[in-house]
């Protein structure tokens, strides 16, 4: 096949402010291209994701999908993943899509149909269905000694599976968060022993008394979306976040939409945190990611970010 000149975006996530956010390479036409070309494209750009799109399938099409994306690594594809999912529909829309359904956009990919909902100036996805377990007795000491924690900084642990497959640790405090100091090479090893993509901590701040985690001040609130309750929470983040991936030429992930779904789903549902929170990632790499939380009345967990488009032109594919 030819080359030829595709309309491209590179889009920056989970960030009201270009170049603090989690960079997305979007190729808004991605017809005709093998998983091959795809492949190469994503490893020429060097970014953590890009993703291609496509018209749905006429079965998803049927289901309501606007479009479908094909979401990539620098090694492999990705069922699903939050931030090219956000930055993808925040693209697809800045480029003259119309969504069948003006109140959603429904996506396809590998995982399934994913609805995306616009909250004011915000694009939200609804967290896919969660399977979660306990992490295997022998890895979680081998973990942990990776990480560089002691047993009593940890308060909770979960292998959390939503499309990618992560370790996720709740420890005590946002200390304990923004101060590890993992040996990478370590993790590297456990991830791939227990078949996992990352590891995933947080801390949730609080304050209850007695719990021992801490509670920033406020700062000025802006409204989030049309939810009366995400509106009180305003802008503090309550929960800090940090995600450690097997590809250790990445190492720390700025922001990881997959894992903030996952972990919203795992915190809430087991009175680890409230059902509308602020989580902040990437502080410790010079990012200040911002994560919007909101458990609907239905059970449904929503992941909202902001988007901003930084590059836009055209790509030779």
């Amino acid at each position: 096949m030819m080359a030829r000149t595709r309309p491209f975006k590179q889009v920056d996530v989970f960030t009201a402010m270009p170049y603090f956010g989690n960079a997305l390479a979007v190729v808004l036409d991605g017809k005709d291209l093998s998983d091959a070309q795809m492949q190469r494209f994503a490893m020429w750009t060097n970014l953590a994701e890009t993703t291609f799109l496509l018209p749905p399938t006429a079965e998803a099409a049927a289901a309501g999908a606007d479009y479908e994306v094909r979401i990539f690594t620098t090694a492999y594809e990705m069922p699903f993943a939050g931030h090219p999912t956000l930055g993808s529909c925040h693209a697809w829309l800045e480029h003259g899509g119309v969504p069948k359904d003006p109140a959603r956009i429904v996506q396809q990919c590998k995982v399934g149909l994913v609805p995306i909902q616009r909250q004011g100036s915000r694009l939200a996805f609804a967290a896919p269905a969660l399977q979660r377990s306990a992490i295997a007795a022998d890895l979680l000491p081998a973990l942990l000694s990776a990480l560089g924690l002691q047993a009593g900084q940890l308060v909770a642990s979960q292998h959390l599976v939503n499309g990618p497959k992560f370790f996720g640790l709740l420890l005590d405090s946002a200390h304990s968060v923004l101060n590890l100091a993992p040996d990478l090479a370590a993790v590297k090893a456990v991830l791939a022993q227990g078949g996992c993509s990352g590891v995933g901590v947080a801390a949730v701040e609080t304050a209850e008394p007695g719990s021992g985690l801490i509670l920033r001040s406020n700062r000025e609130a802006r409204a989030f979306g049309g939810s009366a309750a995400a509106a009180a929470v305003g802008e503090q983040p309550s929960v800090e976040v940090r995600m450690f991936v097997s590809d250790l030429v990445v190492a720390e992930d700025p922001i990881t939409g997959s894992f903030n779904a996952s972990l919203a789903q795992w915190l809430i549902a087991d009175g680890h945190a409230p059902t509308v929170y602020v989580a902040a990632q990437g502080t410790c790499i010079g990012r200040e990611g911002r994560v919007y939380i909101e458990q609907d009345g239905a059970g449904q967990v929503w992941v909202g970010g902001d988007s901003v488009t930084c590059i836009d032109g055209s790509v030779l594919l």
